[in-house]
């Protein structure tokens, strides 16, 4: 089986510590401020993010331990594959979250509506763009 190197290109600090705390999703977070911490090689990548309303976060789910290939949702009565659900438990633990993008100064990002635990390492940032990511 091929290996890919991927590294971190900085880190969310949020107000959640543990897990416990963190909302399921972005749409509970109410609202929830962080900032995302770009180091600072990668910071020129950041021309232009200012235009966007939302960004797509790539993250690590790096306290995860494990992975299982059934979940059982929240409200759900029955299992399903994990590819059918937002479980952290994935085989790579990467996970996704859309954010509002408040403001940029320099090589941090505030961002709204953070759902991951704070130092929570970023793997990539896409803009988002719903005229492209919607059907």
């Amino acid at each position: 089986m091929i290996k890919y190197d991927i590294r971190p290109i900085g880190k969310i600090n949020t107000p959640y510590k543990e897990s416990c705390r963190a909302p399921r999703q972005t749409i509970y977070s109410r609202g929830a401020e962080g900032t995302i911490e770009i180091y600072k090689q990668y910071q020129e990548g950041l021309e232009g993010i200012e235009q966007f309303e939302h960004i797509i976060i790539l993250f690590y789910f790096d306290r995860t331990k494990g992975y299982s290939l059934t979940a059982r949702p929240p409200g759900a009565n029955s299992l399903r594959g994990i590819f059918a659900t937002r479980s952290p438990h994935r085989p790579n633990h990467i996970g996704l979250s859309i954010l509002r993008l408040i403001g940029v100064d320099g090589n941090l990002l505030t961002v709204k509506d953070v759902d991951m635990l704070d130092g929570t390492p970023i793997i990539d940032i896409k803009p988002y763009a719903a005229n492209l990511d919607k059907k």
